[in-house]
């Protein structure tokens, strides 16, 4: 079986360690060099930065890649990332129903859905989101990525893996490195 003939499945990436939009874009390159379409939806990256994996895909036939969030929930006002969340939901609903795709990237969704400083539940539905994975196209693969995935979005999940950290730069004052983190 190959691409259309096989069921499209939901993939989970999740926890609290470094390595899910890696995995999620190593898994776009998989799908990518087999002739597989993919779209991939940065729901907090912003579009106001560039990104190592924006600049490679963008060369790939069959990708494409955009940022549709305001950045990090404390470097913007609230109705900026609701208005940001709002559309990247639209925006992905479209991609993911139209068929068009075979894989879709939903890249922090997860953090996006459980953001708890402000309400989000009117331009980010859960119900939403699973009602549009449960009705998307047959043959669609969802990767969804992020900490703190929700129960809900587990369940239905045909993949969740959980990548936890053991031990990171970060704890020893290390900023983003370049080329690794963006």
């Amino acid at each position: 079986m190959t691409g259309k003939d096989q069921k499209g499945r939901l993939l989970v990436y999740t926890g609290n360690g470094k390595g899910k939009t890696t995995a999620s874009i190593g898994l776009a390159v998989r799908a990518i060099g087999r002739g597989m379409k993919v779209s991939i939806l940065q729901f907090i990256k912003s579009p106001e930065r560039t990104y190592g994996e924006k600049n490679v895909l963008e060369k790939l036939n069959g990708a494409e890649i955009h940022q549709l969030g305001a950045g990090f929930t404390w470097t913007k006002t609230p109705d900026v990332h609701r208005k940001a969340l709002k559309s990247a939901w639209q925006i992905a609903k479209e991609k993911i129903l139209s068929g068009e795709y075979d894989v879709v990237i939903l890249d922090e969704i997860n953090n996006a859905l459980a953001i708890h400083t402000f309400p989000i539940d009117d331009v980010l539905p859960i119900e939403d989101v699973i009602h549009t994975i449960q009705n998307r196209p047959n043959h669609v693969h969802i990767v969804l990525t992020g900490r703190d995935a929700k129960d809900e979005i587990k369940e239905i999940a045909d993949l969740v893996s959980v990548i936890n950290v053991e031990k990171h730069y970060y704890e020893e004052g290390v900023d983003a490195i370049y080329g690794i983190e963006y």
